[in-house]
């Protein structure tokens, strides 16, 4: 007699190994384009270093931008599960807010030292034409807008200039931390941000 669980454990198994074949594919394709630029880098490259034959990465994707624009999904979707998190481990209006500014600045820190590499501002040309990326400042702008309301309301911050529009401050104030030296200039660029927003 078969045990219930066994194909639910044979299914967890074989999700979790696509999504480690997955996760290997966009890691891989990343890499080459790095190091050599997106233009130089082909199907068979990334097989060859996530370590599988070219039709099974053909199942996953049909070309070297899908897989390109997928990774920068999953990078996308890290910084916004980041964000999230830090706003949820803090207590009280004010904390979730210099949380937040913090770890966007250190994210924006973490990808500009990225298109800093070699070929790091091709890929970034080539990723940021997605609509994908509008959508993510999106989720930021209206993150930040909630929690500029609240602590708005807590009199941490300013009131006498609408959230939205201190959204939009502390977005584009932060962009800096892209060129900053190291994680302390970018965490001293969001106390900056923070100062300005003080009443």
């Amino acid at each position: 007699m078969y045990d219930a669980e066994v194909p639910k454990l044979w299914s967890e198994t074989i999700e979790a190994h696509r999504h480690e074949v997955r996760d290997a594919i966009l890691d891989s394709a990343a890499g080459l384009a790095a190091e050599n630029g997106l233009l130089s880098v082909t199907m068979s490259q990334i097989a060859g270093r996530a370590g599988i034959g070219r039709a099974t990465l053909y199942k996953y994707f049909p070309d070297v931008q899908a897989v390109v624009l997928a990774w920068h999904d999953r990078q996308i979707a890290a910084h916004l599960t980041r964000l999230a998190e830090a706003r949820d481990h803090a207590d009280g209006a004010e904390a979730r807010l210099v949380a937040v500014l913090e770890t966007y600045a250190l994210v924006l820190r973490r990808r500009g030292r990225h298109h800093r590499q070699p070929h790091g501002a091709e890929l970034a040309a080539f990723v940021h034409r997605d609509p994908r990326v509008a959508q993510a400042e999106r989720q930021v702008h209206d993150l930040l807008r909630d929690l500029l309301t609240d602590a708005a309301a807590a009199g941490a911050v300013r009131a006498d200039v609408p959230p939205d529009e201190l959204a939009a401050y502390c977005a584009a104030a932060l962009s800096a931390a892209a060129d900053v030296p190291g994680d302390d200039a970018a965490r001293r660029l969001a106390g900056l941000v923070l100062a300005g927003l003080r009443a």
